[in-house]
């Protein structure tokens, strides 16, 4: 078997122990979604890398694999996530299973078949192979019946594991299973207060005020099977891998101790647990933990608006054990990181490449060629500097920048238009163009002096003309840089001086300068 390098191939390696004692059947693959919100990014980054885990997978081994898309769809409504609409209605609703909450949008049959939908149509757009599986229709359709039946006639055991991890006021009422109350609905409220192995039953009473939920004060007696009961977390997802055979699964870093705890309850009812990677989380711009109950993450649907799915795919194939940063700001240099990849791909050997991210990402089919040196920054700052919506505008001065731009039309069409689009939205609302103070003034007018001067020269030299007023003038280089970037592009930092001039043509950066006089600068309306 060859070795390989590439983080895929490394966990794939790890599989082929445990599969040794599997037998013949297909090695399967699981993923997890709650869907207690819109699908974010870090849902997607989770299915894209098992996939390639996958691939991986059957690339060393040869053996057939599937991957199981995991809803849990009769989780609780814990809290109504920002960034959607009816929220008067769904707090009505708090502490019932998703499932069987009404649709916001008002376009599916309950709350959680619009996340799930959502999540599908991504996941099917950007073509991943996939089964899903929704946890309401698992539980009804029996899937899970003899792990319950297991988890029920060992709940003793089961308890002495997790009872330790808990808050001592939390020990005694705690219970693996919650039943769903059939006078409210309510399985946030639901406590277990017997339990009867030879019958398959619990008893219980809806009585907890916790986590926003209403109780009822029913009491009654339900069975475990069949979708009346479904078990709390740890036991839920020790529960899928004891009943599908589960031989792989990622889990985040905030997740480890319920890895942990899921793996001795697994075995206690008589399996192994998977193997799986532990992957360090998505942040947002202020460095918190991005949650799709709050809303707050960026969602699959709007990192398309603005960028290919291919950038995408490329931030997040980077070290998953390494926590990243992930808001709107970054969106530039994952497009530019992920075309600077593809003009390298050539350099790259054949039989190297499966240890190349863009192998994995194109699942070992042939990756598209790419060598203008346009990107998404490029295109940025031109249209910062122009201040204009015309596409053909734009694309004129891209081809007088670099005449390979017409050897990739699709690409730099798609630069253009999500180019515009993020400017517009992202980038805009942020600039603060200023004033130039009486110092500042004379600076810029003998850089000014200076780029009328020189020739048709090239990049370096026009960089080397800041670095010159700004050495005679008595100034740090960067002060005079970010002097240039607040008052000609209205941002703190900038391109290049020499790549700039030369993108929008030394006549374009004289008529900005010329156009300092006495009133502010404009924001570019677009």
């Amino acid at each position: 078997m060859q070795q390989y390098k590439a983080w895929p191939f490394q966990e794939a390696q790890q599989i082929s122990t445990r599969r040794s004692l599997q037998g013949d059947r297909p090695v399967l693959f699981q993923t997890g979604f709650g869907p207690s919100g819109l699908p974010h990014i870090g849902t997607f980054a989770e299915v894209a890398r098992t996939n390639w885990v996958r691939r991986a997978c059957e690339h060393l081994s040869g053996t057939p694999a599937r991957l199981l898309a995991f809803s849990d769809d009769m989780d609780g409504l814990r809290k109504v996530p920002l960034n959607m609409p009816g929220a008067d209605m769904l707090s009505t609703h708090l502490g019932k299973p998703l499932c069987n909450i009404p649709d916001p949008f008002g376009c599916c049959d309950s709350f959680s078949g619009h996340m799930n939908g959502k999540l599908q149509e991504f996941l099917d757009t950007h073509g991943f192979d996939y089964e899903f599986q929704s946890s309401r229709e698992a539980y009804c359709r029996g899937d899970f019946d003899e792990g319950l039946s297991i988890l029920l006639e060992r709940v003793c055991e089961v308890r002495d594991l997790i009872l330790p991890t808990l808050r001592e006021e939390n020990r005694e009422q705690w219970s693996p299973f919650f039943p769903i109350c059939p006078s409210c609905g309510s399985v946030s409220a639901t406590r277990v207060t017997g339990y009867h192995p030879q019958s398959n039953t619990v008893d219980f009473t809806c009585d907890l005020e916790a986590k926003g939920a209403v109780s009822c004060g029913h009491s009654g007696e339900v069975s475990v099977l069949g979708g009346a009961v479904k078990v709390g977390w740890k036991a839920d997802w020790a529960l899928r891998w004891f009943s599908y055979d589960v031989d792989y699964e990622m889990y985040g870093k905030d997740l480890t101790d319920s890895v942990k705890l899921s793996g001795r309850i697994v075995r206690l009812m008589g399996k192994a647990p998977p193997t799986g990677l532990r992957f360090e989380l998505f942040l947002d711009e202020e460095g918190r933990k991005i949650s799709k109950s709050v809303g707050k993450g960026l969602t699959v649907d709007t990192w398309v608006d603005y960028a290919p799915v291919e950038s995408l795919l490329y931030y997040i194939y980077q070290n998953p054990k390494r926590a990243k940063r992930l808001h709107w700001g970054v969106v530039p240099q994952c497009v530019d990181d992920y075309l600077e990849a593809l003009r390298l791909v050539d350099d790259i050997g054949e039989a190297d490449r499966p240890n190349e991210s863009l192998w994995h990402i194109f699942g070992g089919r042939s990756v598209p060629r790419y060598q203008a040196k346009v990107n998404f920054s490029v295109v940025n700052n031109l249209i910062s500097a122009l201040g204009t919506d015309s596409a053909d505008l734009l694309m004129d001065y891209l081809g007088r920048y670099d005449d390979q731009v017409f050897d990739y039309p699709q690409v730099i069409q798609s630069l253009i238009e999500k180019g515009l689009s993020y400017y517009r939205d992202k980038v805009l609302p942020t600039k603060t163009f200023r004033h130039p103070s009486g110092d500042e003034r004379v600076l810029l007018g003998q850089l000014r002096q200076r780029l009328a001067l020189c020739g048709n020269v090239d990049e370096d030299a026009l960089q080397a003309i800041p670095f010159d007023v700004a050495k005679e003038s008595g100034v740090e280089p960067r002060d005079l840089f970010r002097t240039v970037y607040e008052i000609l592009l209205g941002q703190e930092r900038g391109p290049r001086f020499g790549s700039f001039v030369k993108l929008v043509g030394k006549e374009r950066v004289l008529e900005m300068l010329d156009d300092l006089g006495p009133g502010a600068r404009q924001v570019p309306v677009l």
